[in-house]
């Protein structure tokens, strides 16, 4: 679990080493609402990828006519709206929208579950290509279907806001398995 005391000293502790007063009035409260704030967008930390499996494991049958079996249906959640903090820098990731595609093989999940999915892996120290790999890997164990596809594009402040400062640099990752990689008919759901 986050331990927010912890966090609350060394935030302490950094703002003293970068020369302010950490009890001025501005301040004094900072240590704590960084430590809040580190709780919440951290939170994914505190589950395995298993766990979060489990936490979002609403599935439906797929009762669809026989014929559709393999890779004549796909699911597509596109453009979901997350963010994370890359774990080189601790800076942001953002403007992030990640995409999900599956084929399903038995059953289907909750569309909000993909959401909730992408939404918790990202609440982690990160990488952007951990973040389509986590996902992947969750959305196979809770729907069975090794037919997975998932697109990231996204912003990284260590990129935009320091080092080189290219602010209209975007990173694109993709984590694409089963028949994705091998059927044209899927591809178009990944592409752009």
């Amino acid at each position: 679990m986050i331990d927010t005391k912890a966090i609350e000293e060394h935030i302490r502790g950094i703002l003293e080493a970068l020369g302010d007063d950490s009890e001025r009035e501005g301040l004094k409260d900072t240590p704590k609402r960084v430590a809040k704030m580190y709780e919440e967008v951290f939170a994914g930390m505190n589950y395995t990828n298993h766990e979060i499996a489990q936490m979002f494991d609403k599935t439906f049958e797929d009762d669809f006519d026989e014929e559709m079996e393999g890779t004549g249906r796909v699911v597509v959640v596109r453009d979901i709206d997350i963010f994370s903090y890359c774990e080189h820098h601790m800076a942001l990731m953002y403007d992030m929208k990640a995409s999900v595609a599956y084929v399903p093989n038995g059953k289907v999940i909750g569309l909000s579950k993909i959401a909730r999915v992408c939404d918790m892996v990202a609440r982690r120290l990160q990488l952007q290509e951990r973040i389509g790999k986590d996902i992947a890997d969750i959305i196979t164990e809770i729907t069975g279907s090794f037919d997975v596809a998932v697109t990231i594009e996204g912003c990284h402040s260590c990129v935009t806001a320091r080092g080189i400062k290219k602010p209209n640099t975007k990173t694109y990752t993709a984590e694409i398995r089963g028949a994705f990689r091998t059927d044209p008919s899927l591809q178009v759901y990944i592409g752009r």
